[in-house]
């Protein structure tokens, strides 16, 4: 069997719209899952009282449900029960944007827990109120011990929006099969979608490394 680029070449438009659907997806989910992270990882960090309690069953409850198990239900159970028709982009957007949510929330919580808690009391002497406290003290650190994990979390959100096709979704991974079915060529367009995910993942995480290194050099 030959490898022939040029099928994939001619249908570069569809998979034009499927990258589109993919990041689409991709910029939902970050954009309703980081909010709700933010607000998940204060309430973790109060350590008591209800809205820790409701944080930390959130999280264990989102970390430990299947991302597709979740899409599925969402997709197929959600319509009946509310008596509306949402489509398989946005409710599968949604489900990766909770599950996101857990995970951001922990990311958050350990980069704020990594600050020695001199800084605090230091910061504290010197009589820096609550926000001069977080916006000059804590949060310039947390987000150095942070960057790591949520860059190489991008990924795996990226990597997670194919999982939109199970329902339907015409993202990038559902239209290489489909146009592999149409023209029984699935190993260009596969290989080609392959590629794709390569290209923009690789160098993300390879960034993600970079600056885990770099940190680790800056705290020795």
């Amino acid at each position: 069997m030959t490898f022939q680029w040029d099928v994939v070449l001619d249908r570069l438009p569809d998979l034009w719209l499927g990258a589109q659907v993919t990041v689409l997806a991709f910029l939902v989910a970050l954009g309703l899952g980081l909010p709700l992270g933010a607000v998940l990882c204060a309430g973790r960090l109060r350590g008591r009282g209800l809205w820790a309690g409701l944080a930390g069953a959130y999280i264990g409850v989102f970390r430990t449900i299947p991302e597709i198990v979740l899409i599925f239900w969402m997709f197929y159970c959600l319509p009946p029960l509310l008596g509306v028709t949402v489509s398989g982009l946005w409710t599968g957007s949604l489900a990766l944007a909770l599950v996101a949510a857990a995970y951001l929330a922990e990311i958050m919580r350990a980069g704020v827990q990594s600050v020695a808690p001199g800084q605090w009391e230091a910061a504290s002497a010197l009589g820096l109120g609550r926000w001069p406290l977080w916006a000059r003290v804590v949060l310039p650190q947390a987000l150095k011990v942070a960057t790591p994990p949520f860059i190489n979390f991008l990924t795996e959100l990226l990597k997670g929006t194919t999982l939109l096709a199970t329902v339907g979704v015409a993202d990038l991974a559902l239209k290489a099969y489909v146009l592999g079915a149409q023209t029984f060529r699935y190993l260009e367009f596969l290989t080609a979608v392959a590629l794709v995910y390569f290209v923009i993942i690789f160098p993300v995480a390879r960034l993600a490394d970079m600056v885990e290194r770099r940190l680790a050099r800056g705290q020795r």
